[in-house]
């Protein structure tokens, strides 16, 4: 009931004013049956702009982060996910993906869409970078199929930190559903799995037409904030 209450009421109708999103290719989300949309992901408004403009309900798979954040703002932040039926998932750990797997399956098995971001975490510099398999298995399993969705323009409008977004033309774009059904029953293959999210990973490129990483978001982030934290410490002075 509160989904649609943000996305009639309270958020969609204030999300369209702000950002008035362009849409292209909405014809290749199915109106019924089970679906993942796979897409990019280039800021924290990318949660609300894609199930403001789909007549579908969407179900993301969001990192447990957003729902155990302190204070004020991790509590309304916790309640918006909540009540959006939004699920959380524990990224840490060796059977984080195994978790995540069972969850997305579970959404699917309703017959419902499934929205995944197979970077596994949001872009800090705008690239397009390599997509985990989790995706691939889900596919697999399911017997689904994918359709990817670049958003284009929700960096610039919310880049990583910003909490009042800028006013910023965003254009949402839907791909031909992608399948996968050739693979069925080989979900345990690695070179299969890595083969089908290579090809999601291409066809979000095409749409987005984002410079592509051939690495983890979350490696090159480490990396980074290694070297930035290593740059600082250079500089204080000794003694």
């Amino acid at each position: 009931m509160f989904y649609y209450l943000l996305k009639y009421v309270l958020l969609g109708p204030l999300l369209r004013l702000v950002f008035r999103p362009r849409i292209e290719g909405l014809e290749h989300v199915p109106s019924e049956g089970a679906a993942i949309v796979a897409g990019n992901h280039l800021s924290f408004s990318d949660h609300f702009l894609m199930p403001a403009i789909l007549k579908r309900r969407i179900t993301f798979l969001a990192k447990a982060e957003y729902f155990t954040g302190p204070g004020l703002k991790g509590r309304l932040t916790a309640f918006f996910f909540r009540s959006a039926g939004q699920i959380p998932v524990d990224r840490s750990g060796k059977d984080a993906g195994q978790a995540a797997i069972r969850e997305g399956l579970g959404v699917l098995s309703k017959d419902e869409l499934l929205g995944i971001y197979p970077e596994g975490t949001r872009s800090h510099d705008g690239r397009l970078y390599k997509g985990k398999v989790g995706v691939a298995v889900m596919a697999l399993k399911a017997g689904v199929p994918v359709i990817p969705c670049a958003m284009i323009g929700t960096f610039e409008a919310q880049p990583p930190g910003k909490v009042i977004p800028n006013i910023h033309p965003v254009v949402i774009r839907f791909g031909k559903p992608l399948d996968f059904s050739r693979y069925g029953g080989m979900e345990n293959e690695k070179a299969i799995l890595r083969a089908i999210t290579d090809e999601i990973m291409y066809a979000i490129l095409s749409l987005s037409e984002q410079e592509y990483v051939d690495r983890y978001a979350a490696a090159v982030k480490a990396e980074e904030a290694a070297a930035t934290k290593e740059r600082k410490f250079r500089r204080m002075p000794l003694g």
